[in-house]
């Protein structure tokens, strides 16, 4: 189980290396991604809080990323964080995500990114529940559900 200590020393020492590598022209994908997509996981951008399609899906299944199809979590470590975004308190493996150091709008935060294509998803606090104490705060627009059935 990840932690904050080890979330932190990602960001600051590198990531894990991943299983595999998507990697893609801008152009190849925008061919894929929809407007919203593309602005969310290529250019970095966030999702109204509240608004994103994922936010209030509790279905059993696999949230893979919308770019490349990695699966990224699991529904069964979602809860309701009331934050407005769906939130996580692990990946579903260690080398799914790749963590940076964020220091946007003033602040210092950890940006989290699909580790396989570099999509970005959202960001990871250490405010989530135990046993983790993590929380994966992510845009509904840069994941996919793949549910069990």
């Amino acid at each position: 189980m990840l932690t904050w200590k080890e979330v932190i020393s990602f960001s600051v020492n590198g990531n894990p290396t991943p299983g595999r590598r998507v990697e893609k022209t801008e152009a190849e994908w925008r061919e894929i991604l929809t407007d919203e997509q593309f602005r969310i996981t290529r250019k970095k951008g966030t999702e109204m809080a509240g608004t994103g399609a994922l936010c209030s899906v509790h279905e059993a299944g696999k949230y893979n990323c919308v770019c490349c199809n990695t699966p990224l979590f699991d529904s069964t470590i979602k809860f309701d964080s009331s934050s407005g975004w769906p939130s996580f308190t692990q990946p579903i493996e260690e080398n799914a995500i790749k963590y940076e150091k964020d220091s946007t709008f003033g602040m210092v935060r950890v940006e989290v990114m699909c580790n396989s294509c570099d999509a970005h998803l959202g960001h990871v606090f250490p405010d989530g529940p135990e046993p983790s104490g993590l929380r994966y705060c992510v845009n509904s627009e840069s994941m996919i559900l793949e549910t069990n059935t």
